[in-house]
Parts: C-alpha cells; sequence; structure tokens
C-alpha cells in the first residue's frame, strides 16, 4: 500500500512537473513552479490582472510617468536596449555606456594613472542601496578570480567599518581610485563616505581629486563638488532610473568593467530576457509566473515571506540585492486608489547548501510562513574536477542536496519554485536580475501598488535629520552641573527618551560626561 501511494506521488509529480515546466533553451534559463500550491484555475481567475499587468508594463517601457511623487519615467529597461527609450535619450545611454569602458580601459591600459604615476590597483566604491548593493553583487558574482583591479566598498556611515577597510588598503590606497556615487549629492551617508575618504587619502598626503571620480546627477551638490576640486571625470546618473535598478547604469558599469567584466554581455543577459518576458502568454512567460507565484503563495497581500537558496557561493548576495529590490518596490502603505494595504514580500536568504545546517530545519519542521525560490547553476565548476568518493564529485553532491532539500520541504508541503541557468556569467547574471525586475513590475500591478517610488525611505531620512539637530541641541545645552534626560527634555522641548539616547551617544564618544544612576532616568550628563 505504501509502494502503491509513493508511486502514485511521484507520478503525480511528474505530470505537473511537465506542465509546469517552462524552458527558454536558446538563453539557457528554466523555470519549475511545479512545486507550488496554486490551482491551474489562477490563469483564468487573474486574466483580467495580468492583461492589465502587461499593459502597465508595455506603458512603462514607452516612457509614461511611473513615479508620480516626482514625475519621472522609469527607464531602466532602456539601459540595456536603448533603441525603447525616448529618441532624446537614446543617443546619451550609449554614450554613457561607452565612456564608462573607455574609461575602464583607460584605467588598465595605464593612460590614467594615480596621482603618483602608477596604475591604478585597486578601486573603493562609496555609495549605499542600489549604489553599493549592485556594484557588490557583481563583484562578488562575476568578477574574474584575479580582477585587474580589487575592490572595496564604503556602504555604510559606520566610522569603525571605514576605519578597517582604510587599514587593509595601507599604502596602497595611493593607488585606488575613488568611486562616489549619489544621484543627489546629498545622501548622508555616501556624502560621510566621501569625506572619510577623503580625510584618508589626506592622512597619507594624498590629492584625493587626482583619484576621484563620481557618478552623480547632473547640477547636482556632488556634481558641483567634483567640478569645483577638479576629480578625474564624472559619469552621469539619471532621474529616470531608480537606485534599485541602477546596477547597469554608470552606477554598476564603471566598477565592473574596472573589474574586467564583461559589461556588455551583461547587459545582453537583461535585454534577452526583457525579449523573453516582454510579450510571451502568462504560461510560458518566467516573470509573470514568478510573479503569479508571489501573489498565490501570498493570498496577494505578501503572506508568505520569500527565501532566496542559490546553490553557487557566488551568489550569496543575490538574497540581499533581491531585498532591496522586491521589499523598496512592494513594500507600501497605500495601493494606487488611497487605500491602505500594507504591501510588501519580506525577502531573506544565503546559499545552499550552506543553510542546510543553519535554518532549513525551520523551513521544513517550523512556521509555514515563506516559500523558497532555489537558483539551480548546471556547470559546477570551471576547472577540472575530481572525484571525492568513487563516482561523485563535489558538485554532485550540491546537486543531491538541492534536490534532497527540495523534496523535503515538497513532503511538508513546502513550496518552492526552482530556476535554473546554465553556468554564473555575466550574461547569466543579467537574465537573472532582468527577470526579477520585470517580475516586481508585474505582481506591483496584480496588488495595485506604485513599485517605483518609496515615501518610506524618505520618512527614516527626516526622522533622522530631526534627531541630529535636536543631539547637536543637547550638546549646547549640557553644563558642568549635569542634567537629567528629563531636565534636557523640559529645557529643550524634546523627548525625554530620544534625549537620553542623545546625551548617551555623546558621552560613549567623549563628547560629554555620564554619571550613571540607578535608572536611566537618575543618569546625569554634562559637558566635557
Amino acid at each position: 500500500m505504501l509502494l502503491r501511494r509513493s508511486m502514485s506521488t511521484t507520478s503525480s509529480h511528474w505530470d505537473r512537473f511537465q506542465k509546469f515546466f517552462v524552458r527558454y533553451p536558446q538563453i539557457g534559463f528554466s523555470i519549475d513552479i511545479s512545486r507550488m500550491s496554486f490551482e491551474e484555475s489562477l490563469f483564468e481567475t487573474q486574466a483580467p490582472a495580468i492583461e492589465k499587468a502587461f499593459a502597465a508594463m508595455k506603458e512603462l517601457e514607452a516612457g509614461a510617468i511611473a513615479n508620480p511623487d516626482e514625475g519621472r519615467m522609469v527607464g531602466h529597461y532602456w539601459l540595456r536596449n536603448s533603441s525603447l527609450a525616448p529618441a532624446e535619450l537614446r543617443a546619451e545611454i550609449d554614450g554613457t555606456l561607452d565612456a564608462t569602458l573607455d574609461f575602464a580601459a583607460d584605467v588598465h591600459a595605464g593612460k590614467i594613472l594615480a596621482a603618483n604615476g602608477q596604475k591604478f590597483t585597486r578601486v573603493l566604491v562609496v555609495g549605499i542601496g542600489g549604489s553599493a548593493l549592485g556594484p557588490q553583487l557583481v563583484a562578488q558574482a562575476i568578477t574574474p578570480a584575479n580582477p585587474p583591479l580589487a575592490i572595496d566598498f564604503f556602504d555604510n556611515t559606520d566610522p569603525d567599518g571605514m576605519d578597517r577597510i582604510v587599514a587593509q588598503m595601507g599604502d596602497e590606497i595611493a593607488t585606488t581610485l575613488t568611486l562616489v556615487i549619489s544621484k543627489s549629492g546629498g545622501t548622508k551617508e555616501t556624502r560621510n563616505g566621501m569625506l572619510e575618504a577623503e580625510a584618508a587619502y589626506k592622512a597619507k598626503g594624498l590629492e584625493f581629486a587626482k583619484h576621484a571620480v563620481a557618478v552623480t546627477g547632473l547640477g547636482s551638490e556632488l556634481d558641483k563638488h567634483a567640478i569645483a576640486q577638479g576629480w578625474l571625470t564624472r559619469f552621469p546618473m539619471w532621474d529616470w532610473v531608480g537606485g534599485r535598478t541602477s546596477v547597469m547604469s554608470a552606477v554598476g558599469t564603471i566598477a565592473a568593467a574596472l573589474q574586467g567584466v564583461d559589461v556588455r554581455q551583461f547587459l545582453a543577459g537583461a535585454a534577452a530576457m526583457d525579449e523573453e518576458t516582454r510579450t510571451r502568454p502568462a504560461r510560458e512567460n518566467a516573470a509573470m509566473l514568478l510573479a503569479l507565484m508571489w501573489f498565490s503563495a501570498g493570498k496577494g497581500k505578501g503572506a508568505k515571506d520569500m527565501v532566496v537558496l542559490p546553490y553557487k557561493d557566488r551568489l550569496v548576495l543575490f538574497s540581499k540585492y533581491l531585498q532591496q529590490l522586491v521589499m523598496e518596490s512592494l513594500g507600501k502603505e497605500h495601493d494606487l486608489d488611497g487605500n491602505v494595504v500594507n504591501q510588501g514580500i519580506a525577502v531573506y536568504g544565503n546559499k545552499g547548501s550552506t543553510d542546510q545546517h543553519a535554518y532549513v530545519q525551520q523551513l521544513r519542521d517550523g512556521v509555514n510562513n515563506f516559500f523558497v525560490t532555489f537558483i539551480q547553476v548546471a556547470k559546477a565548476r570551471d576547472t577540472a574536477g575530481f572525484e571525492v568518493e568513487p563516482g561523485f564529485t563535489s558538485g554532485d553532491y550540491l546537486q543531491g542536496f538541492l534536490r534532497g532539500t527540495r523534496a523535503a520541504l515538497a513532503e511538508k508541503g513546502r513550496e518552492s519554485i526552482t530556476l535554473s541557468v546554465e553556468e554564473v556569467s555575466a550574461f547569466t547574471l543579467g537574465l537573472l536580475i532582468g527577470l526579477f525586475e520585470r517580475a516586481v513590475g508585474y505582481y506591483a500591478t496584480l496588488v495595485n501598488v506604485n513599485a517605483y517610488h518609496q515615501p518610506g525611505v524618505e520618512a527614516g531620512k527626516k526622522a533622522a535629520t530631526t534627531f541630529l539637530k535636536q543631539m547637536g541641541e543637547v550638546l549646547s545645552a549640557l553644563s558642568g552641573a549635569g542634567l537629567t534626560a528629563d531636565e534636557l527634555g523640559a529645557k529643550l522641548n524634546v523627548d525625554a527618551e530620544d534625549a537620553w539616547h542623545m546625551a548617551s551617544h555623546l558621552a560613549a564618544n567623549g563628547k560629554a560626561k555620564i554619571v550613571p544612576g540607578e535608572t536611566p532616568a537618575a543618569d546625569r550628563f554634562s559637558a566635557v
């Protein structure tokens, strides 16, 4: 009886796999949604929404205003196919790409040198969010094992983190090229990173401007600063490219090219996926299938998290990249009609088979609040392999662990999607990014939200600005006698808890003194 039930289940899985496995052999990609628990009627019930999503994407690619908050078009699809862009932008898109690649080639050839007359050996990227995540993913996934320039990142305003990177660079900072990436030039984390970098160069007796490149908006604060200081060069960031979709603009192409990445193949991969998912019907359209699976799993409300498990070390940052792309795009309080919907999909992940020794235990036996996206890479390695035991290589084991984890999850009714590519290359990373970008756009229409603005990010920035202003007031108010948080709050019309955190921070960093009391309310803060 058990054998018959097992055979029936196997047959059912096989039948469902054949029905819901889609492949694009011309680009070496496939998607398997057979282990998702959706009813086939989903395609019919969502047919009107699917057609609306296709139409909205067509309008987006044609230049419709998609970010009404700022009156902007959204044109990241044009970066890999400029013929889709409005005519007045095509030459600028192509020209900027050529300029970034030419600049990198000149650095490699020694036509552009460091101030000491030596060739550049390292690149430091100063940016945050999409201005760092995209270049970081590219650096981890598709740069050569021994790139022409090593790379480091200032991607936060954490002074300790920046100090560690500067210490690791050591004297090699003299041959380090710094890219400062900020659309407005006013992003505080990036501004702080730029100032920290300037100070590090100065400490070594070096002129920062002779090692600096700006990637920024025309006429921005950073653009003006770079011109005034005589930086090496500047590349544009356009207001129609959002940070989380900017990796194929100068934000990503200059750093990638400096590291020896085949940038044109990277763009070609995304363009190829765009072609496959632009016009195919829903059942054959990988991006729409992803969007529909997200919709089905989360009941259109993001009720389940997306766990991203790439079975390849080089894709370890892909889940982090998708966190921003998906969560910043879809995490919205209001829908397009102004209704409070609190939409979004939480994304997390690391890599297989590492995670089988970590949180896969909970995925199989714990709370069923997720679906998995496996990413399978067919080619195990570029070098000649060997058998770790008779008949089996390390790559065989990796494939076995992927299939075993997928089966173990399915046994417990845990849903999963499997995406497959032939290898990790510039082309395949491009097609994966292109796939998820379009899936995000499709899903946003399915749940009626705007994927291309981020009001919550701005709210956090404003709150931080207010906090810093008040902390300056706290510092000025401190005296030798000492004040409690309640006294500071009353004196400055500041929340007492905020006043305590501000004063504690000042004390921890040598700008104030603290005499601890029995409770936080009894702590007294005074001037140094």
